[in-house]
């Protein structure tokens, strides 16, 4: 995804660098030396013609820009990796500005991912979960003298036994606080309830925040909780949390206190304790890294004991594709679960897993995690440990996802893929047009400059640019329906000359006063015709490629 962000900066962004034309290497006087120059060409207070001064304005305040970013190391470290765009994304401010480029991307792409999860979740930063259950053991552990009695050809009975819904929202009430409205619903072989809660957060410094829980339900009654974070140092954190539920059997309190350290890098510590109905002590070790995670943990308690180890392996493509698998064995038995997760869409994740276990048999687990919105799947199949139970379960949503994937999602895909290429050709059209206004009102602007320039040469018999042109030339014989696209750039130049000297940088020429880019996408070159001391010279360069003149090598030769 960081490929498609920074192609779109590539075509979208203006070259600060050509703009003033200097190189990318150039020094904080050498940026002051262009700018006093563009900006003495420019200024507005040079034109009294109402619409030659808006242009100049508009010209001036491109290159102020130019010359604030470039001028400012932190500004232009950004800029060089991500271009314009880089610079508007939220949260900069609060970066350290000693960072090396490596750091600086990696703090980009993480802000990226902020901001497009702000924009789907807006203001109320809504998530939701919905569990639906389905009991699909009569597909494996069935009786045929029972379906032999039962009307309608004995068929498996499939069926919903559970169901659960959740959602919640939130509201910034101030800079600090924050108010949490949640709700759920359950069901299981007929029987449910719900609750409700609001919660209320309060940062009270960098370093901690606190929030009170009030909440209400028809099956365990009113619930009053408290909640603390603190940051203890740099590498420690702590979490305390005090509970009181007004059940119908009476008052059942509960408290827990955890406390997590970075052990490196890549390695979290974490032991907690809880004191309740489900008393347990808890510790970890989880380490993610950008190829796996891994997590192993033990946890003493009453009812429940366990031993839990998991292992999840990235693949570093396109689809972001995880496999992963894990055991887990204490009071409650054994249990053994192997899944795969992809990327289906830019904002929806796909997963399945299957778990096996005893006594709890094989279930199929599907995950679909659609921006802040999850829905789960599991489909129990069997009580039993069959063999033919753990094989479909394994094969099945294989074989349906390469289905659906080549039916269904590829097309979609590069139906999408067709769109964005359109909205880019157009948007690309609409940039020419008004690059193209640009350079026009920058030429009318350099007209009594140019003037003076050439007067000045011609005084001297320094360097004269005849003609200029920049864009697509046609010259193979191959290519002679394609029609050139060019632009007469010979105002530009001509003002750039100083001292009978002519010094373009390597970047894009494109992004000189003057310039903009005929073709879009395509190799261009810059082709001169010039007179330096009465001789006449003329040079082709690239697009890219460095050009000073005048050159002894650019001589036209004259025929004897």
């Amino acid at each position: 995804m960081a490929a498609s962000i920074e192609d779109d900066f590539e075509s979208n962004n203006q070259d600060y660098y050509s703009l003033l034309n200097v190189r990318k290497e150039a020094t904080l006087e050498e940026l002051k030396a262009s700018y006093r120059r563009l900006c003495m060409l420019y200024h507005p207070d040079k034109h009294r013609d109402p619409e030659l001064k808006r242009q100049a304005e508009q010209l001036f305040n491109q290159v102020h820009q130019a010359y604030e970013v470039l001028s400012d190391a932190h500004s232009r470290a950004i800029y060089d990796i991500f271009g314009k765009k880089g610079l508007e994304v939220e949260g900069w401010e609060v970066v350290e500005r000693k960072r090396t480029p490596a750091e600086i991307r990696e703090e980009y792409e993480r802000l990226q991912r902020e901001r497009e999860e702000r924009r789907l979740q807006q203001r109320t930063n809504p998530k939701g979960t919905i569990s639906v259950g389905v009991d699909a053991t009569d597909l494996f552990d069935h009786y045929d003298e029972d379906f032999e009695e039962m009307p309608g050809g004995g068929f498996p009975h499939i069926e919903i036994n559970k169901m659960h819904i959740s959602q919640s929202i939130e509201a910034p009430l101030t800079n600090s606080d924050t108010a949490v409205l949640s709700g759920s619903l359950s069901t299981h072989n007929g029987n449910g309830g719900g609750n409700i809660n609001m919660t209320v957060r309060k940062v009270t410094s960098a370093k901690g925040w606190g929030e009170v829980e009030l909440g209400a339900g028809d099956i365990l009654g009113p619930l009053i909780g408290l909640k603390v974070f603190r940051n203890i140092t740099s590498r420690c954190f702590l979490t305390a949390q005090c509970g009181l539920q007004f059940s119908p059997r009476g008052l059942r309190p509960s408290c827990s206190l955890m406390t997590a350290r970075h052990l490196d890098q890549n390695t979290m510590g974490y032991l907690q304790w809880r004191w309740g109905p489900n008393s347990a002590m808890t510790t970890s070790v989880v380490r993610d890294t950008k190829r796996s995670h891994f997590t192993l943990a033990l946890q003493l308690g009453v009812p429940h004991s366990y031993l839990m180890m998991s292992y999840q392996f990235k693949f570093q493509d396109e689809d972001q594709t995880k496999v992963k698998g894990s055991f887990k064995t204490g009071w409650f038995g054994t249990v053994v679960e192997y899944g795969a997760e992809r990327k289906i869409s830019r904002h929806s994740v796909l997963s399945a897993t299957v778990s096996i276990g005893v006594p709890q048999g094989v279930t199929l687990k599907i995950k679909l995690a659609r921006a802040s919105q999850t829905y789960l799947f599991p489909v129990h199949l069997t009580d039993q440990l069959l063999p033919s139970a753990i094989f479909y379960a394994t094969v099945g949503p294989l074989l349906v996802y390469l289905a659906v994937h080549r039916l269904v999602i590829i097309p979609y895909t590069q139906q999408q893929k067709e769109q964005d290429l359109e909205l880019q050709r157009k948007s690309s059209a609409t940039d020419i047009a008004k690059k193209k206004q640009e350079a026009e009102s920058a030429v009318l602007l350099m007209q009594e400059s140019v003037r003076r320039v050439i007067e000045a040469e011609e005084s001297k018999m320094g360097l004269i640019i005849l003609n200029a042109w920049y864009g697509k030339f046609v010259s193979d014989t191959s290519q002679k329906q394609e029609k050139a696209k060019v632009i007469d750039v010979t105002v530009p130049l001509q003002c750039l000359v100083k001292d009978s000297k002519l010094i373009l940088t390597e970047a894009s020429k494109a992004g000189l006063p003057g310039f903009y880019d005929p073709c879009v996408g395509e190799e261009k070159s810059l082709k001169l015709l010039y007179q330096f001391r009465g001789v006449m010279h003329q040079v082709i360069s690239a697009d890219t490629e460095p050009l000073r003149i005048p050159k002894q090598s650019h001589r036209i030769e004259s025929e004897s």
